[in-house]
């Protein structure tokens, strides 16, 4: 199973590229960040844009995957969007993961002064700037007119970057946005059910996620992701409690975990050592499997 780690784009640079680094060298298998103005309690805090850190992010790293997430379409359109995503494969030599989301109801919600949306209305226009991103990367002269987004004869012209495209991950826990998901997407992300109280009910409404998104018939290689930390109770607390949830996770056939790095205090508190622990126990066990392998 593949293992990425979150890590929020609220570092001075130089304390920010050590930890990118550091992902890469631990060898996990894809880092991410937050695509927001500004995010729930750290609203008030130092908070760095999206494009700018992830590459500045693939300039310091080889290998690993980097992406958003996920995008938001409170702030983004999908013509300079889609731009911003060929110019970020570019720099990362086709290591960029476009996770892509309806838009958080948090601060930048509403910080450029449009009113909030219904939760049908931002599945709405989800699927809206979904559908016409994939178009971008994928067609030339594009025209498009929604209700809430346009495009007039969208030039693409990249001969570098991948084919078909980008991959888009795409975030769904509802019945809408994983029908989206299967349709556009390379790859589902979920968050698993929304106001779970405790541990036992957000597993088995990630249960019912997984079930609903079998019963779609997703082909092969296509990718689910499951984010560890919207569950109560932050996954890296011990290297013990990230290795159960992990197995949890596979068990129900997802392909990749997603944890956020470690914090000093509040949200995502947690000890580096610990993160640290993880990489070697996966470290270990990819090397005993390769041994088992041995004649």
């Amino acid at each position: 199973m593949r293992v990425g780690v979150v890590l929020l784009p609220e570092y001075a640079w130089p304390e920010a590229r050590a930890r990118w680094r550091a992902l890469e060298e631990l060898g996990f298998d894809h880092a991410w960040t937050y695509d927001h103005l500004a995010w729930r309690s750290l609203a008030g805090e130092p908070w760095l844009g999206t494009v700018a850190t992830l590459a500045a992010a693939a300039a310091v790293t080889s290998r690993i995957g980097l992406g958003t997430f996920v995008t938001s379409p409170n702030f983004r359109h999908p013509v300079p969007w889609s731009r911003e995503v060929m110019a970020l494969d570019e720099i990362s030599g086709g290591r960029f993961l476009c996770g892509v989301g309806a838009g958080a109801t948090d601060v930048d919600a509403t910080m450029l002064g449009r009113p909030p949306l219904s939760p049908k209305a931002r599945v709405d226009r989800m699927t809206e700037f979904t559908g016409l991103l994939d178009r971008l990367l994928t067609e030339d002269h594009v025209d498009f007119s929604g209700e809430y987004f346009a495009a007039v004869d969208a030039r693409t012209v990249s001969g570098r970057a991948r084919r078909p495209r980008v991959p888009l991950i795409v975030a769904a826990s509802g019945p809408r946005t994983l029908r989206l998901a299967r349709r556009l997407g390379d790859g589902w992300v979920t968050i698993g059910p929304e106001g779970a109280g405790d541990e036992a009910r957000w597993w088995a409404g990630v249960e019912r996620l997984a079930e609903s998104m079998d019963a779609l018939e997703p082909g092969p290689g296509f990718q689910r992701h499951l984010s560890l930390d919207a569950c109560p109770g932050y996954s890296l607390s011990s290297a013990a409690r990230f290795a159960e949830m992990r197995e949890r996770a596979a068990g129900l056939g997802f392909t990749d975990v997603i944890v956020h790095h470690p914090r000093a205090e509040g949200v995502y508190a947690g000890r580096v050592a610990v993160l640290e622990e993880v990489a070697q126990l996966r470290a270990g066990a990819a090397g005993g499997a390769e041994g088992s392998r041995q004649p």
